[in-house]
């Protein structure tokens, strides 16, 4: 079966052919020139729907006029009868400083000594003569919440030191390539005295090197965009070309990436484009009419979050997601993003009762806009940055996510499996006497686990809103509990699929996440707490050094059962293959009875095995029961269809790696 990657989708560039265009520099920042801001042809692609950089010619510039320093102005409000810009120079008078119109919708001017690090809002005055007083939709600074003014910000001082790692970030986005992924929300990963956040140059201080040591690739940044309600952790963005200022600036936070890209991990942003939020100040009815929402809220309100839905069938709406998804790459070399929310972009009746949703001109309940968007979108990142990871979190059984658009796939590079994510964790809810009645529980993911390019999450959404820490949500007692944790961990690294695990999870804490504290860090301190950091950590690394473990993530061939069915004593084994077909083979046992002398069949190409790794080991607070350090030999004893197999003692709720010598 052949591989599907992302470079495969129709329209988009091969690696070596983009990277050896010569006007191309990876990451670079594609600011134009002072003067050459918001031309004919900006207006024409804009109204087409096929304009990738509207933040060079939207917004707040800095530039010259006449020898005059100033900054122009630019802003997309067809419906307004007139829009000014108001801020900290002219004391916030809305006829002070009054833009032109032109046929675009696009009303633009030039305002005289305005300076970096000015407050601004865009004042807009309806068909109906309101006045509106709006944040610059590209801005790329805002005021701290609670204020909501845009702020003027120049780009181009910063320099970067991570040139190593865009040369080469390629090769760590392949299918074969081991993708362990941190999710961090930045205001609660740690905290400073008095419960203040760290500033993006103090994470910048320790987040890599803990990131590193830990043994994962990549961070995923819960968002970063600019938002005003801490308790929407980033998901309800006003400000989409904005790094949130409670951290930072935009330049400290480009430290923070460049920070990690030199440890040599990649980041990964979640990306919002499913809806945005009502805020006065915001997106919503920016010029009094409907303009990036649809005007009936059977399209353009979200029953779920209370927010307004993009309409994706607008032109110019589709340059301004595009633009800012192509932003963050070109801007602040990020590294890929996880689309969040695929599923409510996907279907017109997502979360809506009969009569509260509008069909699409088929009939259906498929939303064709949001699908061209998101074909589109993955086309021309890939275009432009062959390198990146784009990830999809979709939570439904649509066909296709993570397949080339050619062939009628969305385009993704890779797919949350949000059905291993559920049924494995009702799987290790069951106390370990019912689990042989749940079996299949367990073992139907491989069914469909090669449909799609899947990464296993263990998110943040596992962890809040009363759903329980995962260590409070196992069965047993204490030390049960801890092992179950040990043995998920453990099964997560094992089975075929990229990871994904939410900060303080390797701490394993009794408590749900707090997002208004720092993670619980003096559990490490105690030791069954730092026996589960310690197997995350070794997980993580030997994860990354068996190829077995991640070459064949996403193909069939990398897999093999070898017991499926014993759901009596709930366990399973499997092979995992590298792409020479070299084996590990992995062993469960999802009881906390020890199982003495268990067979399991091995091919007699395969005469000598090593138990290489235990999660029952007593460095990770398990009972350190093994099968020792000496290499096992294989009997002419038949088992599970072989005619070879090993003897084993199966440590109780616990997983064990051997590989053969």
């Amino acid at each position: 079966m052949t591989t599907l990657t992302p470079a495969m989708t129709d329209t988009s560039a091969t690696y070596f052919d983009f990277m050896s265009h010569a006007s191309f520099q990876p990451g670079a920042t594609l600011f134009r020139a002072p003067g050459a801001l918001l031309t004919e042809n900006d207006r024409y692609l804009f109204n087409e729907g096929t304009h990738e950089r509207l933040y060079e010619c939207l917004g707040a510039h800095l530039t010259q006029q006449g020898g005059v320093n100033g900054v122009h102005m630019a802003v997309w409000a067809p419906s307004a009868q007139a829009v000014s810009v108001m801020s900290d120079m002219n004391g916030w008078s809305k006829t002070s400083d009054l833009l032109s119109p032109s046929e675009a919708g696009i009303w633009s001017g030039f305002i005289p000594h305005m300076q970096a690090g000015d407050c601004y809002k865009f004042a807009i005055q309806t068909q109906a003569g309101d006045w509106l007083e709006k944040a610059d939709p590209v801005a790329f600074y805002a005021e701290l919440r609670p204020k909501t003014a845009s702020k003027v910000f120049d780009h181009s001082q910063y320099r970067w030191s991570d040139g190593d790692w865009m040369a080469t970030r390629g090769s760590k986005h392949r299918p074969e390539s081991p993708m362990s992924v941190y999710e961090v929300q930045l205001g609660s990963w740690k905290r400073k005295n008095g419960n203040q956040w760290l500033t993006y140059r103090e994470l910048a201080q320790e987040l890599p090197t803990y990131v590193k040591d830990m043994g994962f690739t990549h961070v995923e940044l819960m968002p970063v965009m600019e938002h005003p309600y801490d308790g929407s952790w980033g998901y309800q963005v006003t400000g989409y070309f904005a790094p949130t200022s409670r951290y930072g600036t935009p330049d400290d936070f480009k430290f923070l990436v460049d920070t990690l890209h030199q440890h040599g991990i990649g980041v990964l942003l979640d990306w919002v484009p499913a809806h945005f939020p009502c805020d006065a100040h915001g997106l919503g009815r920016f010029d009094g009419s409907a303009l990036y929402e649809h005007a009936d809220p059977r399209e353009g309100f979200h029953p779920d979050w209370k927010t307004y839905i993009f309409n994706y069938g607008r032109h110019e709406v589709a340059s301004f997601l595009l633009s800012n998804a192509l932003f963050w790459m070109d801007v602040f070399h990020i590294d890929g993003l996880r689309v969040d929310a695929v599923a409510s972009m996907l279907y017109r009746d997502y979360s809506r009762e009969n009569g509260e949703w509008l069909p699409n001109k088929d009939g259906g309940r498929e939303n064709w806009e949001a699908i061209g968007f998101l074909k589109r979108l993955n086309e021309r990142i890939y275009a432009n940055y062959p390198d990146v990871w784009m990830v999809a979190e979709e939570s439904t059984a649509w066909g296709g996510v993570s397949r080339p658009t050619s062939g009628g796939g969305l385009g993704f590079g890779a797919k949350w499996d949000m059905g291993w994510m559920h049924d494995t964790l009702e799987y290790f809810h069951q106390d370990p006497i019912h689990r042989q009645y749940h079996h299949n529980t367990l073992t139907f993911r491989m069914v469909y686990a090669f449909t799609e390019n899947y990464v296993l999450p263990l998110s943040h959404d596992e962890v809040v809103h009363g759903k329980g820490a995962l260590l409070a949500t196992m069965p047993g007692d204490d030390w049960q509990k801890f092992a179950n944790l040990r043995l998920l961990y453990s099964s997560m690294m094992a089975m075929p699929g990229k990871k994904l695990l939410f900060m303080g999870n390797e701490l394993a804490p009794w408590d749900e996440w707090n997002p208004d504290f720092s993670l619980p860090w003096h559990l490490a301190d105690f030791e069954r707490h730092a026996g589960i950091q310690t197997l995350v950590k070794d997980a993580n690394h030997f994860y990354a050094a068996q190829a077995a473990l991640h070459q064949t993530d996403w193909k069939h061939e990398g897999f093999q059962w070898v017991e499926l069915n014993d759901a009596a004593n709930s366990v399973v084994a499997y092979l995992r293959k590298d792409d020479a077909g070299q084996p590990l083979l992995v062993v469960a046992n999802y009881t906390p009875v020890v199982r003495e002398h268990y067979r399991v069949g091995v091919a007699a190409e395969y005469p000598i095995w090593q138990e290489v790794f235990n999660s029952d080991a007593a460095v990770y607070g398990g009972s350190g029961l093994s099968n020792g350090s000496k290499p096992l030999r294989h009997e002419a004893v038949g088992s599970q269809g072989f005619e070879q197999s090993l003897c084993l003692t199966l440590p109780p709720l616990a997983l064990i790696v051997l590989k053969p010598q």
